[in-house]
């Protein structure tokens, strides 16, 4: 797996495929890892990067609070020494919180974005407390948080039914370490609102919300897409939080018709 040295410490990364640059970021507890099956289905139409950020994957911690901007600059420095001009973005969960942070310093980097089950707003006064509460939870017992957030992504009905995906998704959650635990929680915690970013962006935005996702709201999803006319909504039926195991054939076919 290559890596680039940012900041004291290595970013590891994914390049296969050819054809136009897709960067894949992944979201919190998650790694380059989940983007295995997209990664087989699209490489033999685009160059897929997949990145893991840091502290996340093989990736190193930066500090104790990793903000959404410095992922993004370590995401560039990816781009950075690929030597590629523009891209395009698509960014899971937290992933699509770097992702905006990165279209909001290098526009000109940026082809086209795909917000995956995401969202460009910041967390509400509550959720920040409760952002607080899990980072005190994490520190008291970082292992019992993992075990048990994981299959909240997903929807009830899900949980039984894709069993396998979920201990799959835990057993790899479980890999990450607490102070990158730690500093994702609080970088997210701190991200400012974006959603500016989607009234006049200079590409194409397009928002992949799950129908049934327990962190981001449909109605939240749909309240974004209007906001322009150069955001597109993509639905996905019957999913949770973690539509690439609730409904991988339904993620595909989004992506691909997202993607330029």
């Amino acid at each position: 797996m290559p890596k680039v040295r940012f900041k004291d410490i290595y970013i590891h990364f994914s390049d296969q495929g050819s054809g136009s640059a897709v960067v894949l970021l992944h979201g919190f507890l998650e790694g380059s890892w989940m983007w295995g099956e997209v990664v087989k289905a699209l490489a033999p139409r685009y160059r897929l990067i997949c990145v893991d950020l840091p502290g996340h994957g093989k990736s190193d911690c930066i500090g104790y609070v990793h903000s959404m901007d410095e992922m993004a600059e370590a995401v560039m420095a990816v781009i950075h020494s690929l030597k590629l001009r523009r891209v395009q973005m698509v960014g899971h969960s937290m992933g699509g919180y770097v992702a905006l942070a990165f279209a909001e310093r290098w526009p000109d980097h940026v082809k086209n974005l795909i917000l995956y089950q995401s969202t460009a707003r910041a967390d509400s006064p509550s959720k920040k407390k409760d952002r607080d509460r899990v980072i005190a939870l994490v520190k008291k017992n970082h292992a019992s948080f993992v075990r048990q957030a994981i299959p909240m992504l997903f929807r009830p009905v899900n949980r039984k039914r894709f069993r396998d995906g979920v201990n799959w998704v835990k057993n790899q959650a479980l890999k990450t370490p607490v102070q990158g635990i730690i500093a994702a929680l609080s970088g997210m915690r701190d991200r400012p609102d974006r959603e500016i970013l989607l009234k006049f962006p200079p590409y194409p935005v397009h928002i992949i919300a799950g129908e049934k996702d327990p962190r981001i709201p449909l109605q939240e999803s749909v309240e974004m897409s209007e906001i322009s006319e150069h955001v597109r909504l993509h639905l996905i039926h019957g999913s949770g939080h973690m539509g690439y195991i609730e409904a991988p054939k339904q993620t595909l076919e989004a992506l691909t018709t997202a993607l330029n």
